[in-house]
Order: C-alpha cells, then sequence, then structure tokens
C-alpha cells in the first residue's frame, strides 16, 4: 500500500487535474453561446439569397443560366469537405464525423477527394490512405466570413474546372448542448427544389419566396455572384455549427472528467485514511511493545 505522503500528492494532483477541467468546461460553456449566435446571424442572408433562386429556379432554362445548377449526366468524381477540430480533449466528437464520413463517401464506386477543415480529421483520412485536395487548420476561435471565403472558392473552381462532379459537405449539426448530431449536405450541384424546406428551416414563413423580383444588371450575373456566395456561407454555417458542436462536447467531456475527478479524490481520500490509521495502529503497537519490553526488563 502507497505511503500517506504518496497518497496526500496523489489527492493533490487529481485535485489541480479537476481544476482544470472545470475551466475548461466553463470556457466551452460561452464558445457554445457565441458559435450559436453566430450561426443565428447569418440565416438572414441565407434566406435572402434562397428566395432569389427559387425565383430564378421557376422561370424556363434555368439549369441553362448557371453551371453550378445544372446536374451532370455521369459521375465520374466526387469531393467532399469534412469539418472537424484542430484540438482535441472533445470525448468522440471528432471520431464520430471521420466515422460517418467514411460510412457515406468511403464506398462510393468512384474516385472520392477530401478536403479538410481541422487537423484532426485530416490526420485519420492520412492514416486510412485517404485522397486530401487541401486542408484547413488553425482557423480563428471565432472566424469570420472573410476566413471561410477561400474554402468556397477551392469548391467552386473544382467543380467549374470539371474535377469534382458532385461536392457534399459533412460536419456536426449542433442541436443542443447535450446532442450534436454528423449530417450530409450536397453542396453542388445546387438543389433549389429544396429551397422551400431550407427556407422554413432558417425560420422565414412559408410561401415567403413568391416575391417579386427586378434583377439588374440581369439573371445570369447575379447567379454568378449569389451562388458562390451561398456556397460559401453553407460553409461558414456548418462550421459554425461544428464549432458549436465541439465546444459542446468538450464541455461535457470536461464535466465528465471533473466528475469523475471528484469520485476519484474520495476513493484516494479513502486509501489515504486506511494508510494513515494503519500507520497510527503500527506506531501504537511499537509503543505498546517497546513498554512491554521495558516492563518485562
Amino acid at each position: 500500500m502507497p505511503s500517506a505522503k504518496e497518497m496526500r500528492l496523489r489527492i493533490r494532483s487529481v485535485k489541480n487535474i479537476s481544476q482544470v477541467t472545470k475551466a475548461l468546461e466553463t470556457v466551452s460553456a460561452s464558445k457554445v453561446r457565441k458559435a450559436v449566435a453566430a450561426e443565428i446571424a447569418t440565416r438572414s442572408y441565407a434566406e435572402k439569397a434562397w428566395k432569389v433562386l427559387l425565383h430564378l429556379a421557376r422561370q424556363p432554362g434555368h439549369a441553362s443560366l448557371h453551371p453550378l445548377l445544372k446536374e451532370r449526366s455521369s459521375i465520374n468524381n466526387a469531393l467532399v469537405l469534412m469539418v472537424s477540430s484542430d484540438r482535441g480533449l472533445a470525448g468522440a466528437y471528432n471520431v464520430n464525423i471521420v466515422r460517418f464520413t467514411l460510412a457515406n463517401f468511403g464506398h462510393l464506386q468512384v474516385p472520392v477527394r477530401y478536403i479538410t477543415v481541422g487537423r484532426k480529421g485530416r490526420d485519420m483520412l492520412l492514416r486510412r490512405g485517404k485522397n486530401i485536395l487541401a486542408e484547413f487548420s488553425d482557423l480563428p476561435p471565432a472566424p469570420t466570413f472573410a476566413n471561410i471565403s477561400a474554402i468556397g472558392r477551392l469548391v467552386v473552381d473544382e467543380y467549374l474546372a470539371g474535377e469534382a462532379d458532385q461536392v457534399y459537405l459533412a460536419y456536426t449539426d449542433f442541436i443542443n448542448m447535450v446532442s450534436q448530431v454528423p449530417k450530409q449536405k450536397k453542396l453542388l450541384p445546387l438543389e433549389v427544389e429544396s429551397g422551400e424546406g431550407l427556407i422554413r428551416d432558417l425560420g422565414g414563413p412559408e410561401g415567403s419566396d413568391h416575391g417579386v423580383f427586378t434583377y439588374e444588371p440581369d439573371p445570369t450575373e447575379i447567379l454568378d455572384q449569389i451562388i458562390t456566395r451561398f456556397t460559401s456561407v453553407q460553409i461558414y454555417q456548418a462550421i459554425l455549427s461544428s464549432l458549436a458542436s465541439e465546444h459542446a462536447a468538450r464541455m461535457v467531456a470536461m464535466r465528465n472528467a471533473t466528475e469523475n475527478a471528484y469520485d476519484l479524490v474520495g476513493l484516494l481520500q479513502l486509501e489515504y485514511n486506511k494508510a494513515r490509521q494503519q500507520t497510527i495502529t503500527n506506531d501504537m503497537i511499537d509503543i505498546v511493545g517497546g513498554a512491554n519490553a521495558q516492563i518485562q526488563s
């Protein structure tokens, strides 16, 4: 059995760790709220962009207006943008999104390339021998749209160049503090048929896309701007949702770690009391033995 001194040092060490995990839990809780607020702030633009796209989609020959709206006849390759985190200590957050991505895209009949956001996901895909086109890491703690726009441009350029016939997005959807669900979304070609449901998801009223639009200078140039920007907005929203999910997962993981540390301190305290009691008992036996030896002498 360890000595009483060793037990005291172990208890002190576990208490120090519990203070660190408690602080990380508090910081993550604050970051979750900021990420959710930033994601909500993008919904107004996304809703208005969908309204314009839906209006154009109802026009005859809308697919010929822009190549990002046209479904290709044959699918020869695919591109997947996967969002993970740069840091660990977030429970099964990174493992879940990588498993989800590989389960959905790892067995496609066409070659699949990956763009990764976050070092953890990149490293896991590299260990599995996947073809990574590009990786984005070390994003700011609170990324802005300008920080994400380069990812959107890369995705659009790959599609327009014919290097990808379909582009998908894999990220973690933030439901609440205890529920984060891996999710996939088709980015390109843009499926405007799903726009009405998306507008309702963004908080807009049903039928809110039946407005009257006047286009200046013309629909084609408007689409050049809106579709590219809206693709980046979808990526930005996914990254913000994944950030909120990461912080929520880390908050739960740190809370569990703190509670486990408290439980461990209780067990160690019990062991310490036993060790201390054994030491006192041994000392008393030595004293009594010494006294008896003196009396007999």
